[in-house]
Order: C-alpha cells, then structure tokens, then sequence
C-alpha cells in the first residue's frame, strides 16, 4: 500500500475488518485522522494516516 494510496470507508472497513457503517463512524472520532480530499457525500483519507493512526493505539474500535 503506497503512501499516495487515499481510502474510502469502504476500504477502511476492510481494512479492520468491520462493517462501512462502523468504519463511518469511526472517521467521525475526533482522534481519527482529517480526510485528505473531501468531495459531495464522499471523503478520502490517505492510507499512511489510517495505518499510523492504528499503529499510534485506537483503544476502541467500538465507537
């Protein structure tokens, strides 16, 4: 996964192997990363962030 590479929930909910509606509301946490890009009904964050922000200790994934 490059640094470049921007996810959507989708992706991110792959990636933690949870639903898109819980990754949804993971990316509104206040420690989780900004979107890098921001369109109509549609946010992009960049892997590196969300691979940082889980390495740096998400101590509940719940929300």
């Amino acid at each position: 996964m490059g640094d470049k590479q921007l996810w959507t929930t989708g992706d991110i909910a792959q990636r933690l192997g949870i639903s898109v509606q819980r990754a949804r509301l993971l990316s509104r946490r206040p420690d989780f990363p900004d979107p890098a890009q921001e369109i109509p009904h549609f946010s992009l964050w960049r892997a590196c962030d969300v691979e940082l922000w889980l390495v740096n200790g998400v101590t509940d994934r719940e929300t």
